[in-house]
């Protein structure tokens, strides 16, 4: 009798039943705690965020001038006002990151505090140009005023920005850390009104599906052959359970489901193809050839490739005349232009120096290079033509190529991580581009491009210089000049 039940069909109903809701309302409850739990934390980095780079612009006179005094005062007022606030230092750089200012006065003078690991000091002094978040832990207990502010192994948010003079130059690192206390409190309340959500809703669902296992056998099955080909990777499937029941609510939210799912799945395939705007695929495929989600750092490949540098004439002057956003403006329409022209030619944009250029093109011949460097002077040629019918002064660019063995892979470390390409070739090739300018001409070219060229009767290059000493290095290299007329 007992096997018998078990093998009905109303059984097997709820329990499959049973076990799907489970399933569903278990994710839900999950996404909905994980969800609240990086909004509350996101929350706080961003108070924390913007009130760092408040103080940092405030104090700047004040570390300036040696006021440390003034900032300590403000130090204290600031933890009177906010029990979220641990402690608050300012590192002068004048003074090797001594700290001049801290909420706990024992702090003063020190180079590195004792309340969090040395990683963190490291990471909050090495801040220049913006601010810089880390999440950390407390070794030992904080008091102010007599009071434990808080305990040892406690977590906090630390917030590390750069104090600037008038000058731009970096004079201190402001760090202020804040308890993720009510934080924790405040995702516990949200988790627990997840599991009442979840509770309540496993409730309902179970009771209806008691009350109507008999005709819901088959949108069960229905539903769990959506369930498989959602699984299998159709995501686009959407179960058709018309129903203004139990199973029909659940069928809504199997469909919001896979909806979310959806919709996670593009967004991520958009965050992979953003990346590949950062990092090219070509560079991809030597630093991260097992996917991007197993990149590492410290991965390397040498590799025989061609260097093009490219940079603009009179930058600098030209640049004192315009306003940021003019210079900005520019620096793009220019820059599109370029990158155009490489990557029609098979080269790939490696990085951009300010105005200058740097593309690679990994073909054993440097035709593609060459070719690259023609069409990057008629394209600047249109360019300039625009410019001119606009009011606007004309722009000229050198061009250095070179070739030679590099390194191409990762540095950083695991919470940032930099693709480059390294090595002596590289340093030529810049300073090959440099030497356009004595040598009066817009395609300087060294003897191994030439060398490696499949066509070369197709290029109109000339012999400058046999024995040019670059900058920098011993060994003479021969330099051609390729007409770009």
């Amino acid at each position: 009798m007992k096997v018998a039940a078990f093998r009905s069909i109303h059984t097997r109903i709820m329990t499959a039943t049973t076990l799907l809701i489970v399933a569903i309302v278990g994710s839900v409850v999950w996404l909905w705690a994980k969800n609240e739990r990086q909004l509350y934390r996101e929350q706080k980095r961003r108070e924390v965020q913007q009130l760092a780079i408040a103080l940092s612009n405030t104090w700047t006179n004040e570390l300036e001038d040696q006021n440390w005094g003034q900032i300590r005062l403000g130090f204290n007022l600031l933890l009177k006002r906010n029990p979220d606030f641990v402690y608050i230092l300012i590192s002068d750089v004048r003074l090797s990151n001594q700290i001049v200012a801290a909420s706990e006065s024992e702090l003063q003078e020190q180079y590195v505090p004792d309340i969090v690991p040395v990683w963190v000091t490291d990471s909050a002094l090495a801040v220049y140009d913006d601010t810089r978040v880390v999440e950390t832990f407390l070794l030992r207990d904080i008091t102010f005023n007599r009071k434990v502010r808080a305990r040892q192994g406690e977590t906090a948010i630390e917030v590390a920005a750069a104090i600037r003079n008038s000058s731009g130059q970096k004079i201190g690192t402001l760090r202020i850390g804040m308890s993720l206390r009510q934080v924790n409190q405040a995702v516990a309340i949200a988790v627990e009104k997840a599991l009442f959500v979840g509770v309540f809703a496993l409730s309902l669902g179970l009771f209806g599906s008691y009350l109507l296992a008999t005709e819901l056998s088959s949108p069960v099955r229905r539903l769990q052959v959506s369930a498989a080909k959602i699984a299998a990777g159709d995501l686009h499937h959407r179960a058709e359970i018309y129903r203004k029941d139990e199973i029909g609510a659940l069928a809504i939210a199997f469909n919001d489901m896979s909806a979310a799912l959806q919709g996670l799945f593009s967004r991520l395939q958009k965050t992979i193809e953003s990346f590949h705007r950062f990092v090219p695929e070509k560079f991809l495929l030597v630093i991260a050839p097992d996917g991007i989600e197993n990149i590492q750092v410290g991965f390397a490949s040498t590799r025989t490739i061609t260097i093009l540098f490219a940079d603009i004439r009179g930058y600098t002057a030209m640049s004192e005349q315009m306003t940021p956003l003019e210079t900005f403006s520019f620096l793009n329409d220019y820059l599109a232009c370029m990158g155009q022209v490489i990557d029609k030619s098979g080269g790939f944009i490696d990085k951009y120096i300010g105005d200058a250029i740097m593309a690679l093109f990994d073909d054993e011949a440097t035709d593609n290079a060459l070719y690259a460097a023609l069409a990057m002077r008629q394209r600047l040629k249109l360019l300039n033509e625009e410019r001119s019918h606009q009011g606007l002064p004309t722009i000229d660019i050198g061009i250095g190529i070179h070739r030679g063995e590099v390194v191409m892979g990762t540095v950083g470390f695991s919470s940032r991580i930099e693709s480059t390409v390294v090595g002596d070739a590289v340093n030529v090739a810049a300073r090959v581009e440099s030497l356009t300018k004595n040598y009066d001409s817009t395609i300087l070219v060294t003897k191994p491009i030439v060398e490696a060229l499949r066509h070369p009767d197709t290029f109109p290059l000339r012999l400058v210089d046999k024995f040019v000493r670059v900058k920098g290095k011993e060994e003479l290299v021969a330099i051609y000049e390729l007409d770009a007329v």
